[in-house]
């Protein structure tokens, strides 16, 4: 692939963030969190910030998206360009931060998950979410796969370990959700 094609995947795919963005602020999302401030770090989950901030426990699963398209694309269309699994990439990311801040999925949270006081993130979360998404895309291309497994796994048990969550947790969660699950992640 020619710098310049690849280039041009780039720019594209800042095009479709911005749109996202554009979108987001058009379903009424709000732009940064109602505290009237930005954090780098929010650690908190059972808050009113979570999701508000640039960086919290759930940006690993956006990095982890990020790894999963790429090995997924570099299965099943390995024959595209990089740069257009990147711009796929993205789409499908956007489309789910898109998704996951519309009423009903926000209500499925609420119901399923021990997210029960998560009202969907704010549009400057949702940007650093797909920028995560790129991060983890980009690792994936440099690192042998061992290392992205590795990042996997370690990003999926410190979650678990340290907020009783994760991308696959919320996976199952939102899809099947199963009592034992929610009533662990409850916990002490």
């Amino acid at each position: 692939m020619t710098q310049h094609r690849l280039g041009q995947a780039y720019i594209l795919s800042a095009l479709i963030l911005l749109a996202t963005v554009l979108i987001l602020l058009w379903m009424g999302r709000v732009p940064i969190c109602t505290c009237g401030y930005v954090k780098l770090w929010h650690g908190e989950t059972m808050s009113s910030e979570s999701s508000q901030h640039l960086l919290d426990w759930y940006t690993p699963s956006h990095l982890l998206h990020g790894l999963l398209f790429y090995y997924v694309l570099w299965l099943v269309a390995r024959q595209m360009s990089l740069g257009t699994r990147l711009v796929i990439s993205t789409l499908v990311e956007c489309a789910w931060e898109i998704l996951e801040n519309t009423d009903a999925v926000i209500e499925r949270y609420r119901e399923v998950t021990i997210s029960l006081n998560y009202f969907g993130d704010s549009v400057i979360n949702s940007a650093f979410d797909i920028l995560a998404m790129f991060v983890g895309f980009w690792l994936a291309r440099i690192l042998p796969a061992w290392v992205s497994v590795a990042i996997f796994v370690g990003f999926e048990v410190l979650t678990a370990f340290v907020i009783r969550d994760g991308l696959t947790l919320n996976v199952i969660m939102l899809l099947f959700p199963i009592d034992a699950i929610i009533e662990w992640q409850s916990g002490p």
